[in-house]
């Protein structure tokens, strides 16, 4: 099963100004969802915050792109949990394909 995945980061929080910079992001929320060649979709998400000082390089709110940001969320994720979280949305996928439970209507109605 081939599954395609896919980050999108709907909101990133900032600050007005912070450490003599503006529109510093402080926290990113994230989507990671997967999808396999029947449609079949699975989905993971969260947020996770990041630190800036006045030492570290600074790329302003209107340069940010989706891979740099991604970049982002991968580093401080780390490999483990991402990897986790593509298992995750495996599973989900797996769970739609072949439902391990299934609710069924009584005889009698």
């Amino acid at each position: 099963m081939a599954i395609t995945y896919n980050w999108s980061f709907p909101v990133l929080s900032a600050y007005p100004t912070y450490e003599g910079q503006s529109d510093v992001v402080f926290t990113i929320h994230w989507r990671l969802n997967g999808t396999d060649e029947d449609n079949h979709i699975g989905e993971v998400y969260g947020s996770i915050g990041v630190a800036y000082s006045e030492s570290d390089s600074f790329v302003p709110f209107n340069e940010l792109t989706k891979e740099i940001v991604q970049g982002w969320v991968e580093i401080l994720l780390g490999e483990e949990t991402v990897a986790a979280h593509k298992q995750n949305i495996a599973n989900q996928i797996q769970e739609a394909v072949t439902p391990s439970q299934v609710n069924l209507t009584p005889p009698w109605v």
